[in-house]
């Protein structure tokens, strides 16, 4: 299986070069689409410097700041592979773990794989965003009658063909209740697979606020159970 792994990017320059590392290292064909989302703080001339080797890396600069899920848009469009991941560009999630996350999509089992963090071994983090996301999981299985229990994972791999024949609207963190709503709500059967996660906190540069980007997602998730 071919793989495309987008990486949305902001303000990363501490963890770039590594995640881009790391991803390379997956054994997997792949292609590597990074999507700068007018970072400011230096990530932009380490991305414009990279060096070619046998892994395809294209990268994409938008011309202001957008947020992940325009980021996510623009990655989308240039895809090729068979699967495509979403990597984010800070260490919270490994690469190591891409054979279980495309594990049931390449036997037939699955469209989309959801890797979660609470299935799997993970670091401790906020007791409000442990309970926010327990909050949006509730809400999601309760209007979509299913029993994901990690909704708002970063990662998640789709079959090409599925992602972009969605139309994605949202700009920013609400992209991971838009896109489950709309995978879900279209019948494609979703397998979830336990991750090891490394969270950051907020001075580590975390950006996703969970008072500020919870409202968002918990409207996304209700707008989207009634709109295409």
């Amino acid at each position: 299986m071919h793989l495309s792994v987008v990486i949305p990017c902001y303000n990363e320059k501490d963890t770039i070069e590594q995640i881009i590392k790391r991803v390379k290292a997956a054994p997997f064909d792949k292609e590597i689409i990074i999507v700068d989302d007018y970072s400011t703080d230096g990530t932009r001339d380490i991305l414009k410097n990279l060096t070619a080797d046998d892994t395809p890396v294209r990268v994409f600069f938008h011309a202001r700041n957008h947020g992940k899920g325009a980021s996510l848009r623009t990655g989308f469009k240039y895809c090729s592979g068979d699967i495509v991941i979403v990597q984010d560009a800070d260490l919270e999630y490994d690469p190591s773990d891409y054979p279980q996350l495309i594990a049931p999509i390449d036997d037939g089992k699955a469209e989309v794989v959801y890797g979660s963090r609470f299935l799997g071994v993970h670091r401790a983090f906020a007791f409000a965003n442990y309970m926010g996301n327990k909050a949006l999981n509730l809400v999601t299985n309760i209007l979509y009658n299913t029993i994901l229990t990690d909704m708002e994972t970063g990662y998640k791999a789709f079959r090409r063909e599925v992602i972009q024949g969605i139309n994605i609207e949202c700009e920013r963190f609400n992209f991971e209740p838009e896109i489950t709503a709309k995978v879900l709500r279209r019948g494609y059967r979703i397998y979830e697979v336990p991750i090891s996660y490394a969270g950051r906190d907020a001075l580590e540069g975390k950006k996703l606020n969970i008072w500020k980007d919870g409202p968002e997602a918990l409207w996304a998730l209700i707008k989207y159970r009634f709109v295409s």
